[in-house]
């Protein structure tokens, strides 16, 4: 097979925009809340309530349609849980505390003698604060470069067209508006009979501002943000063990990978009690007790900890917004039921990111907030979930885009496999630095790429070749036939493609 001609592009972008092509009779009136602004009472095209990447992208996309764009956000700063109490300071704390590992375990291999290496732990939080801070103030500025009128407060909806705003100086405004997009992401999940304080027993939020690292660090979720939180603290000397109720670390990960990613985590001294149940949470003495249970019941035992991360999931974040006055349906989970162009049942009224079904990440919900503001001005939107990236940022990273090889056999599709290990990988071993694979799973008859799941340093940057190739239909033989640089990384990539519909040459 040859590389994808310009036709067959040209035949993937003319059937992608036909299925999306806009129905007249999608033509609605909504209203959101705005703040201080001193036009309160105008109508806008576009009103957002939430300021994280979904609602500040879909924004700043908006006003650059045209359409007059107001965006409510109640914490005072932009970028939602992402940048303020997420993705964005929990990656600068796993920078440094891999840094003070490496200086720690493997400068000496290099050559590079320390005679001594400590936390400076006020140091390490203060650089995460002015990252975040930095971040949020661009976000500003891009909002006054755009023209959207930014609001700081509460909103809350009195009608599918006003949005009534508490703003964070004491006072309220109504905001008017034709199209709402509801953006207010998400919230920390609670456990029964636990309570977080954000002292001993916290939160993702708590977390990452810890006043010292915990000799005990007990971990509730082996998930994404339980495994980093987990992977910083554990660096910075913690003794760290993940208590998870299911069998598995990570259940939406492919299994190979995930079993290789939790080796991984136990070479860096990361302990696991899988099947494991949480009966109860004592904090009243000095450190944190955990009575716990095999999940099937079982005897109990105690666990003793200093901090206890409860990092049990995360759930829509739409109470307060008074959906239920104007009669916006939701599920079970507390998600906005939206259609394919993100309209609720409400004329005028929308949702994206975390509120609504879909993987509960912020660049997926970056990108549903573009498709939402398009189909509003007229345009073709566009998201494919089954095309949206993964990463877990530890390290080694695990990233991963499309089918899980669990996945395809439970949908009874022939496929074939093809994997490199890093250990084959001349850059990989140049840099003492090859734990971990790419793996590639293709259609057994067309060789159309149907996932990637890739365990290496970088990995969350390896994987978007993966996912440029499975959004346009490549096949396995069109990434080996790219000449990739040497010596690189992204070799074991086309190693592993070549491996996936012939041989590879480097092992």
């Amino acid at each position: 097979m040859a590389m994808a001609s310009l036709a067959r592009r040209k035949a993937y972008f003319l059937t992608r925009n036909l299925s999306n092509s806009p129905t007249d009779a999608l033509r609605f009136s909504f209203s959101l809340s705005r703040g201080f602004a001193s036009s309160g009472s105008d109508e806008n095209d576009v009103v957002i309530i939430g300021g994280g990447p979904g609602g500040y992208v879909a924004a700043i996309k908006a006003s650059q349609l045209g359409l007059k764009t107001t965006c409510i956000e109640k914490r005072g700063a932009l970028g939602g849980t992402c940048l303020n109490v997420g993705c964005i300071p929990s990656k600068a704390l796993l920078h440094s505390s891999h840094m003070y590992h490496e200086a720690k375990h493997s400068f000496a291999n290099h050559g590079i003698k320390v005679s001594s290496v400590e936390v400076d732990l006020p140091a390490m939080l203060a650089q995460k604060d002015n990252a975040v801070k930095n971040l949020t103030r661009g976000i500003e500025g891009l909002f006054k470069k755009n023209k959207v009128t930014y609001v700081k407060g509460y909103g809350k909806f009195i009608s599918p067209n006003e949005v009534s705003v508490e703003t964070i100086d004491g006072g309220n405004t109504i905001v008017k508006g034709k199209h709402i997009i509801v953006a207010t992401g998400s919230d920390v999940k609670s456990l029964p009979g636990i309570t977080i304080d954000e002292k001993k027993i916290v939160s993702s939020t708590g977390a990452l501002s810890l006043s010292e690292v915990p000799k005990k660090l007990i971990v509730i979720g082996a998930g994404y943000i339980g495994l980093e939180m987990g992977s910083v603290w554990g660096r910075l000397g913690s003794e760290v063990t993940v208590v998870e109720f299911a069998g598995d670390i990570v259940p939406s990960m492919d299994g190979e990978i995930r079993k290789q990613f939790q080796r991984s985590l136990e070479k860096q001294k990361m302990k696991f009690m899988l099947k494991t149940k949480v009966v109860s949470v004592d904090s009243s003495s000095d450190g944190v007790k955990l009575t716990v249970e095999p999940a099937e019941g079982g005897e109990q035992s105690i666990l003793e900890a200093d901090v206890v991360l409860v990092s049990a999931g995360r759930t829509p974040f739409t109470s307060g917004l008074d959906l239920e006055k104007i009669g916006v349906e939701t599920d079970k989970a507390g998600r906005i039921l939206v259609n394919d162009r993100f309209l609720s049942n409400v004329p005028g009224v929308y949702a994206i990111g975390d509120v609504i079904p879909g993987p509960m990440l912020a660049h997926k919900a970056e990108e549903d907030g573009v498709a939402c503001v398009e189909f509003i001005a007229g345009k073709h939107g566009h998201v494919d979930y089954d095309k949206v990236p993964g990463v877990v940022y530890t390290h080694p990273e695990v990233a991963s885009v499309g089918k899980t090889e669990e996945q395809l056999k439970k949908e009874g599709v022939s496929y074939r496999v093809g994997k490199f290990p890093f250990m084959a990988n001349s850059r990989a071993k140049a840099i003492d630095n090859a734990e971990g694979l790419v793996k590639i799973l293709a259609d057994k008859e067309t060789d159309k790429i149907l996932g990637v799941h890739i365990m290496a340093p970088n990995a969350g940057e390896l994987i978007h070749e993966a996912v440029l190739a499975i959004n346009y239909d490549a096949s396995s033989e069109d990434i080996a036939r790219v000449c990739h640089a040497h010596p690189t990384m992204s070799e074991a990539l086309k190693e592993a493609a070549m491996a996936t519909y012939d041989k590879p040459i480097h092992i």
